[in-house]
């Protein structure tokens, strides 16, 4: 008759309880860090594109007035758009053009004619018109940039240099 020889007992492979709640618990705290960095990161990515399509559209009005020589223009179609407000890159930001500036400039003081003022805002219904800090951004003939929070107070330095 065989005995069974009485040693250590073997530990079967896998993970125990604890174990995996450790990990569940370190993943868990990885991504409440990383989730809402991501998301910043995306933001103002797409503040660039709204800052870039408005200075994309002040070069065409400043070739448009060497051109024409008269007046800025506020015709989509004299700077290769279709309509104003228009949807620019992604899709998460309008741009427009208001000429003379008084029109739409916001900013006391607007620069004297010939000129114009530009503004980008964010679509309804996207994911950037929840940003608080920088809800538009302007540009105008003088080359002044401007930016608004969502409640409307100045926050020029902070949108336009990050």
């Amino acid at each position: 008759m065989k005995t069974r020889a009485h040693g250590p007992l073997h530990r079967a492979g896998g993970f125990t309880l604890i174990e995996l709640m450790i990990v569940v618990v370190i993943a868990t705290i990885l991504i409440t860090i990383a989730v809402p960095s991501y998301f910043s990161q995306i933001r103002k990515a797409r503040r660039t594109e709204a800052r870039t399509a408005l200075l994309d559209l002040a070069g065409r009005q400043e070739r448009f007035f060497s051109t024409n020589g008269v007046a800025y223009s506020q015709t989509a179609t004299d700077f290769g758009y279709t309509v104003f407000p228009q949807v620019v890159g992604t899709g998460y930001y309008t741009v427009t053009a208001c000429s003379p500036a008084a029109n739409c400039d916001p900013n006391a003081g607007p620069p004297p004619a010939p000129s114009y003022y530009l503004i980008a805002t964010p679509v309804a219904g996207q994911s950037q018109a929840q940003d608080a800090q920088c809800q538009t951004f302007g540009v105008d003939s003088a080359g002044r940039q401007f930016a608004t929070d969502s409640g409307g107070a100045d926050n020029t330095v902070y949108c336009w240099q990050r």
